[in-house]
């Protein structure tokens, strides 16, 4: 028998040993563009980051990758397209908290945040800063708690994105742990936020690092404690919520999903890249300016996270009654 008789054969046996192996083998991917939607307008963080993924994407893969701003609906329109797109991996959505855990509470939504998508990577987070007026005779977690009982029922609480937000919802489970009661003022942005804070029309909020350190650093405001499971590099003398009411963590998550039913390959292969990209010291560097840092999620840990997460919103908003304006 010659040598090519005998390598055919034994490559004939081998595939009938693993029944579909070549087939279930993946095509090389990407073979061309990439788009990842942002379901809001641009400039904001996840616009910010998608845009640093894109580039570096592209750098290191050879293929376009565009990022699409799609906003409206609160988030829901962009990630409803691409609930709806081919599960091929060209097409993926950057989402924030808000569409991730909080919206299936809030909305009818035409998709199912668990089911119609693969979780690939979890981008970054980014802790909430909770801050006061200057007039709060209050410089720590403790003593804030302590204040706002005393003054049941007159303490105002800025709701910086409106209500039904992180930062509102942050402010509602720091009141249900802490046992103290509240006013929400709805607002449509953090800047007027900001600006009633300073002057003193209201008196506490959580906020996003970004927005809200720049008045800390000029004394305008009061930095009582950061919203992280642990200190910030950026603040390290400021404390964290946690350390008064344990395991109290709240903040903006952003992350990267693909439709349902992609394969797992291109998935992972996706978690590898965003965990190479959030690890490059330009990289770090912006995040940091962004007031954010890596997420070193896995597909099944960003998975296990929206398992955690939708329902645990879900009592919050029901509990406490919260609509969306």
């Amino acid at each position: 028998m010659n040598h090519k008789l005998v390598r055919l054969l034994a490559l004939s046996a081998c595939a009938l040993a693993t029944p579909g192996a070549f087939a279930q083998a993946p095509a090389a991917w990407p073979t061309k563009p990439i788009k990842i939607v942002v379901p809001f307008p641009a400039g904001g963080t996840s616009d910010v980051l998608a845009r640093i993924l894109g580039q570096k994407m592209s750098e290191n893969w050879g293929q376009p990758v565009v990022v699409e701003n799609r906003p409206g609906a609160s988030g829901n329109l962009g990630a409803d397209l691409v609930a709806k797109s081919p599960a091929d991996g060209y097409t993926l959505v950057l989402m924030d908290v808000g569409n991730l855990a909080i919206a299936p509470a809030l909305y009818k939504l035409p998709f199912n945040v668990q089911n119609d998508f693969a979780p690939a990577a979890m981008v970054a987070y980014s802790p909430h800063l909770l801050v006061a007026s200057a007039n709060v005779p209050a410089n720590t977690t403790a003593e804030l708690i302590a204040w706002a009982k005393a003054q049941k029922g007159k303490v105002n609480y800025a709701a910086a994105a409106g209500m039904g937000s992180a930062t509102h919802l942050a402010g509602v489970v720091f009141a249900q742990r802490a046992g103290i009661e509240w006013g929400y003022v709805p607002y449509k942005g953090g800047s007027q936020a900001m600006t009633d804070l300073i002057g003193g029309q209201v008196d506490v909020t959580f906020n996003g690092m970004v927005a809200t350190y720049p008045h800390v650093r000029s004394g305008k405001i009061k930095l009582i404690a950061l919203s992280s499971a642990k200190r910030n590099a950026q603040v390290p003398d400021a404390p964290t919520v946690a350390e008064t009411l344990p395991g109290f963590l709240t903040g903006s998550w952003q992350g990267l999903l693909a439709p349902a039913g992609t394969p797992k390959p291109v998935v992972d292969k996706l978690n590898a890249e965003v965990t190479r990209i959030t690890a490059l010291p330009d990289v770090r560097e912006r995040l940091t300016t962004l007031g954010a840092e890596p997420s070193a999620m896995s597909p099944a840990d960003f998975t296990a996270w929206l398992k955690a997460e939708v329902p645990a919103m879900a009592t919050v908003v029901k509990d406490n009654k919260i609509t969306v304006e």
